[in-house]
């Protein structure tokens, strides 16, 4: 069966007859004699006894966005069957900075407040506050995030006046996320609430003076395995000074100066759009969606970023560094080709990355045939241009929305930003370059699969369908696809290796790639679709 040949119904044919109308929704075939992408269900309530793959609003809150922050102890207000993510779940790596002093940390560290039974009976505000002043004895964080679980928001305890509170007793910020689990459809909502909190609390606080020409910040980066270290790196060696990281191997020092840069760089859509957006309205910022996975889209944006300046010298210096880069690494890519060539791949990954190692696959010559997300909004699939047709329903009312305004005293129009007439801009705008995502649809392949928070089920009849020769995923779904003979690469931690941004990271992905097709193990298994009837009984 070609790809092209797959028929969608195929996929939900099983299903009851209202699951069936609720799941044909979320998948979308691309016909590319079609022109613009379908409509494709999004960010709506998963069907209840589903086997969904989708994390919780406090997930994408603390586990996703403000977990990461090094100089700012997170704590997880709730019981501690709750607290997960209070863990170092995800290898967001973090270096000491030069304002570090040494008793103070620099490593991402979480606390629960372990809620007892006797908690839940009478509220656990005093609780909190008394772990609140431990936390500050001991070690004497810049900041301190905390945040909810589902119990809280039933109970009632009241963040805001606790943290309140904490703030004028000990003279930090002390910022409340009222990220309850079961706010909004998924882990979406917890970035929509962190984003607000960060923007709202800590961006614009900064007093400090930037030096550097052309600054900027790289938002949505989480420094998996060290990415962000080398997309820093990258754009240092061509001129430009990034500020911060957000929140990969951020401190609240630097966050606090955020709106302070001429450009931001957006890496994941999904998780920091919304502070994008809002710098723009409150401060004039621009921001420029980039992706730094794969080779032709570092280069692409790379290209994207000296243009928003419109500097000769900074363009030379550019196509300076990518021809080296290439000249670097093309043989050792070239070696791990000869084993990818031709090879087929499902991307089911978090933030836009679902999308952006499309162009890191299609490097190594492989296609993906089934791509989609867990937490996306249409716009992520469809492009920016739809979210006017967007409705909210009544679980995206559940999170506030920040009217801002322009800032009387910070706020200069975009392209003064970039040092450029607003003409030059208005082009720049016109060209899809800034403040534009065109989405996963456009960069699929003719007949492939974007199906939107795909379950268990339909995740074993999509392998049986297309027999991927690897699927990337994350820790919840990898081992569907191991018991069914497939190999998988779980991304939302690299498995442990890593970094695999940038021109040398791609030839660590390659590798790693590579050895995943080339391990004897997987032609062990016998996959379900190949064993007889009898044997699978």
């Amino acid at each position: 069966m070609t790809v092209t040949d797959v028929n969608v119904d195929e996929l939900v044919a099983s299903f009851p007859d209202k699951v069936k109308k609720n799941r044909k929704r979320h998948i979308v075939k691309k016909n590319e004699s079609a022109g613009s992408c379908p409509q494709i269900e999004a960010n709506t309530r998963t069907v209840p006894g589903i086997i969904t793959q989708r994390g919780c609003c406090y997930a994408g809150c603390k586990g996703v966005v403000v977990g990461p922050i090094k100089d700012m102890i997170s704590i997880t207000h709730g019981p501690i069957g709750c607290a997960y993510y209070s863990w170092g779940t995800r290898r967001n790596k973090a270096r000491a900075d030069d304002r570090t002093p040494p008793e103070q940390i620099y490593s991402t560290m979480c606390f629960s407040t372990d809620m007892q039974e006797s908690d839940i009976v009478f509220g656990g505000e005093k609780k909190l506050a008394k772990m609140i002043d431990e936390v500050v004895e001991i070690f004497h964080p810049r900041a301190i995030n905390v945040c909810s679980t589902c119990p809280i928001g039933l109970i009632g305890d009241d963040l805001g006046a606790v943290a309140k509170a904490a703030e004028e007793k000990h003279g930090i910020p002390v910022i409340p996320y009222n990220c309850e689990g079961y706010k909004g459809v998924s882990q979406s909502a917890g970035h929509h609430i962190a984003n607000n909190q960060i923007m709202e609390h800590i961006i614009g606080t900064g007093t400090e003076e930037l030096d550097g020409k052309y600054i900027v910040n790289l938002l949505g980066e989480y420094n998996i395995g060290g990415d962000g270290w080398v997309i820093e790196q990258l754009l240092e060696e061509i001129g430009y000074k990034v500020n911060s990281i957000l929140t990969g191997d951020s401190a609240y020092v630097n966050i606090r100066n955020l709106h302070k840069v001429h450009l931001n760089l957006v890496q994941c859509h999904r998780s920091i759009n919304y502070i994008a957006e809002m710098m723009e309205t409150k401060y004039g910022t621009p921001w420029l969606k980039i992706n730094f996975i794969g080779i032709e889209a570092t280069i692409e944006s790379l290209r994207d970023i000296a243009q928003c300046f419109g500097d000769e010298e900074l363009i030379a210096r550019t196509e300076l560094v990518i021809e080296r880069e290439l000249a670097a690494v093309t043989p050792e890519l070239e070696r791990y080709r000869k084993i990818c060539r031709g090879k087929t791949a499902f991307s089911f990954v978090g933030g836009s990355r679902s999308h952006h190692y499309q162009y890191l696959l299609r490097d190594l010559g492989m296609e993906v045939v089934v791509a989609g997300y867990e937490f996306a909004h249409r716009d992520d699939y469809e492009g920016r241009e739809v979210i006017p047709t967007i409705k909210s329903d009544a679980d995206t009312k559940n999170i506030p929305e920040l009217h801002l305004e322009p800032d009387p005293e910070m706020y200069r129009e975009p392209n003064l930003h970039l040092n450029m007439s607003k003409e030059k801009y208005d082009e720049l705008v016109a060209s899809g370059r800034l403040g534009y995502y065109k989405g996963m649809y456009p960069d699929m392949i003719d007949g492939g699969i974007m199906i939107d928070d795909a379950n268990h089920y339909e995740t074993e009849e999509l392998i049986e369908i297309f027999k991927p020769d690897l699927i990337f995923t994350g820790i919840k779904d990898k081992y569907v696809s191991h018991k069914m003979g497939v190999p998988s690469k779980q991304m939302h931690s690299y498995d442990y290796s890593g970094p695999y941004t940038c021109f040398r990271g791609a030839v660590t992905f390659a590798r790693d790639i590579a050895n995943a097709l080339s391990t004897p193990a997987w032609k062990m298994i016998t996959p379900p679709w190949e064993q007889s009837e009898t044997k699978r009984t």
